[in-house]
């Protein structure tokens, strides 16, 4: 049994052959899927597609990119979607200083009332976060402790001790298999076993070899391989430490 904890099969990429996709993920075994929100019609989509699947579950959130466009009323839905059968964590939500399609000064309210957001209604976090590590966890710590998850992890060895420190989980995608990511690689044998999770993150970052074409949650299989090479165990190993990881912290 496989997990992949982030992906976001509510984007249009995969609106003409969304079942197949699914259909496609069980047969390589990944048994259950975390379809993220990244912003309020997403988080909608999100509850739709777990409703209607019984393998994919939800979380709602508004990605750091629409932080400009958000306001109280959309704030006000989105805690009703969290509220929906099914949903399993507020994600995704953050920072992100690397692309700046949100000005900083509104992208750090929003992650600030999207963390108590998760808090009053028990939920985990899925945090995003880019060219942002201090001022992430700033404002982390000003709302602990907190459940989370820091998602497409892309810090150094010096932000993985500190999310560590916190308790917290890391997820990798597939871009650990590209032939420039060694630092990644790197990064990730430092992470403990019971601290990893896996994820696509599709439509996004498909293996090497693949490039350029859409990922799809089948992939979480040759990302289960490669991180069992990487970090010199065996594929089993990686299935059953990633899948219960994301059983306990999902709660499914």
């Amino acid at each position: 049994m496989l997990i992949d904890t982030h992906c976001h099969l509510d984007f249009p990429e995969f609106d003409a052959d969304r079942k197949d996709v699914i259909k496609r993920a069980k047969l390589q075994g990944i048994d259950y899927i975390i379809n993220i929100g990244s912003s309020l019609e997403g988080s909608k989509r999100s509850v739709e597609l777990c409703q209607e699947f019984e393998n994919i579950y939800a979380a709602v959130g508004v990605h750091p990119h629409e932080a400009d466009r958000f306001d109280i009323a959309k704030q006000t839905e989105l805690k009703d979607l969290a509220k929906s059968a099914k949903v399993v964590a507020i994600g995704e939500i953050g920072l992100d200083y690397f692309k700046n399609f949100s000005k900083a000064e509104n992208q750090r309210p929003l992650f600030q009332s999207l963390i108590k957001l998760a808090k009053d209604l028990n939920l985990p976090l899925v945090i995003h976060t880019r060219n942002a590590e201090a001022d992430t966890l700033k404002i982390i710590k000003e709302f602990l402790p907190l459940e989370a998850v820091v998602h497409c992890f892309s810090g150094d060895a010096d932000f993985l001790k500190e999310c560590m420190d916190l308790g917290f989980f890391v997820s990798f995608t597939c871009n650990i298999t590209y032939k420039k990511a060694q630092k990644l690689r790197d990064v990730l044998k430092l992470v403990p076993q019971d601290r990893l999770m896996l994820e696509t993150d599709a439509p996004y970052l498909p293996p090497e070899g693949m490039r350029g074409t859409r990922c799809e949650p089948a992939y979480i299989k040759n990302l289960a391989e490669a991180v069992a090479g990487i970090k010199g165990i065996s594929f089993e190993e990686v299935v059953g430490a990633t899948t219960g990881n994301a059983k306990r912290f999902f709660k499914i």
